[in-house]
């Protein structure tokens, strides 16, 4: 709860804990070349509880958002497991408040990951989540490698 009082300026290369207990750890490290004033929270941290994951975002965009396309990349020990793209704003009857958020301003939200109720098989996940202001994905917004270490399996 602490951390949602705090915006944190890390610069890229630095790795951040998301969560950390005796079946799961996850961290995250940016992958562009920009430091960004980003914070992300994840309760519970756990696989083995089956409750649905709340998240916690805090962000300061660095540029309009009135286009916003994320892309994720999922591998699973090594070998790619999942490729999805999802077009968040469009500028045209966006369903997520956020959208039109103009750079400076805080985006501060809160929304539940279903991803909890997944069984997870025991390994490493690698996740890179790339964020865009244009269809074409050449003008990245935000760029994140995400690691989730599943200590035990699932049921």
């Amino acid at each position: 709860m602490y951390g949602l009082l705090l915006f944190i300026l890390f610069t890229p290369g630095v790795s951040e804990f998301l969560c950390m207990s005796s079946d799961l750890e996850m961290s995250y490290t940016f992958c562009d070349s920009v430091g960004h004033i980003f914070m992300f929270n994840l309760t519970p941290c756990s696989i083995v509880d089956k409750s649905t994951w709340r998240a916690a975002l805090t962000w300061i965009p660095r540029s309009d958002i009135n286009f916003l396309k994320i892309v994720f990349n999922v591998w699973y020990n090594g070998a790619k497991a999942l490729h999805w793209k999802e077009i968040l704003c469009s500028g045209e009857d966006d369903k997520y408040s956020e959208c039109g958020t103009l750079k400076g301003e805080t985006i501060a939200t809160e929304f539940d990951i279903k991803g909890a109720r997944i069984t997870f098989p025991k390994g490493t996940y690698n996740v890179i989540l790339e964020a865009f202001s244009d269809d074409s994905e050449n003008n990245m917004v935000m760029c994140l490698n995400i690691t989730m270490i599943v200590n035990q399996y699932t049921f």
